[in-house]
């Protein structure tokens, strides 16, 4: 179903949305689904820094008693 819309359609609800929302509320509402991208990519680095620590710490396998000697 809407694999057919094409160019004019997508244009005609641009449009309608444009004059149901106005051009105001519109670009509110980007800008908070831009702050919204930015941090879910912050969310998601945060997470792969903290897994690559966990794994950098699973991979020290030296006895605590080694490293108290050393």
């Amino acid at each position: 179903m809407l694999n057919n819309i094409g160019l004019p359609g997508l244009l005609l609800i641009a449009v309608v949305v444009l004059v149901l929302f106005g051009r105001g509320k519109i670009s509110s509402l980007m800008g908070e689904v831009g702050k919204g991208i930015t941090a879910f990519k912050k969310g998601v680095d945060d997470g792969k820094a903290e897994i690559e620590d966990s794994m950098a710490e699973a991979r020290d396998v030296t006895p605590e008693n080694e490293k108290d000697k050393a």
